[in-house]
């Protein structure tokens, strides 16, 4: 047990005229007197972000490792699991993947696939807590945000990487007819990996092939990069004797993607096939959030907007 007192607290109840619900300020020089003060101040934003980089410890609490938002509703806790459909999912609080009760500065989590577990509450200022787990001696920085003012789009943009790993493959739907033939006008599918600093499987096998008969032909590195341009990702496939195939990388929906193959200037649409749900009770698993930032890469647009 830590020797610090916990932190998380009330400084000040205010009822907004505009809504009926109570905003609680906290502060980080009040101790938490009871459950009731603890469970107000986790049901004070709707949503909690989960800064992953700045996690503390070497353990891990599989549920927010894999989070990007949590919220605590009358002891229901929710979660934004996948990219894929954040801000729309569950009126943008995610799934329902578990049950919360409240102590002093503390919270009993239990989640559906992961199981029981106590959590420390800690206030680091107004809008961010901290949740320590005992066990693994570990710490998860969490930010508050109401639904109105979050923004989905800048999350779902800083983790592309994620978003193409949310699809069992990428099916090519469309290929532009100006461009120089190349080999990748062969390549039909795509799928995406975390493993070993991510990979990619692609295939050439005819579009519309169900996706257990797809042939995956070729397996190499890919990495996704931030530009000077905070509109422009770039992708890179490594395909080794080949060398990298270079892409500018944009979000049509998030079911369809766009690959600009710079050096053909060959347009290709991929579409996702195989939604994979992750911590759902029952279903897949899925990935895990890692400490991370894009590499930043010097280039300029060249797609023609």
């Amino acid at each position: 047990m830590r020797a610090r007192k916990l932190l998380l607290g009330l400084l000040g109840i205010a009822m907004l005229a505009s809504s009926c619900y109570t905003e609680v300020i906290l502060d980080d020089a009040v101790i938490a007197a009871s459950p009731f003060e603890t469970d107000q101040a986790l049901q004070s934003y709707d949503l909690w972000y989960v800064d992953i980089n700045a996690t503390r410890g070497n353990g891990e609490v599989p549920f927010l490792q894999s989070a990007f938002t949590v919220s605590f509703d009358r002891g229901v806790f929710y979660a934004n699991n996948n990219i894929v459909g954040i801000g729309k999912t569950g009126n943008g609080f995610g799934i329902d993947v578990g049950s919360f009760a409240t102590l002093a500065g503390a919270v009993e989590i239990d989640h559906d696939v992961d199981g029981l577990w106590f959590l420390e509450v800690f206030a680091v200022n107004n809008n961010t807590i901290e949740l320590y787990d005992p066990r693994s001696d570990t710490s998860y920085f969490l930010r508050g945000y109401q639904r109105n003012n979050f923004d989905y789009d800048l999350v779902f943009y800083e983790n592309l990487d994620y978003f193409l790993q949310e699809y069992e493959a990428w099916e090519k739907t469309y290929t532009s007819e100006v461009g120089a033939v190349n080999e990748f006008d062969e390549e039909n599918f795509l799928r995406f990996f975390s493993d070993n600093g991510g990979y990619f499987q692609s295939s050439i096998d005819a579009v519309g092939t169900p996706l257990p008969n797809l042939q995956w032909d070729f397996e190499g590195d890919y990495e996704v990069f931030d530009t000077d341009d905070p509109t422009l990702k770039t992708l890179t496939l490594g395909y080794d004797f080949l060398g990298n195939d270079y892409f500018e990388l944009y979000v049509i929906n998030d079911g369809t993607i766009e690959l600009y193959h710079v050096a053909s200037e060959t347009i290709y649409e991929f579409g996702g096939r195989g939604f994979l749900q992750y911590l759902k009770s029952g279903d897949k698993v899925g990935k895990k959030r890692t400490k991370s930032t894009n590499k930043k890469m010097k280039v300029t647009r060249q797609r023609k907007m």
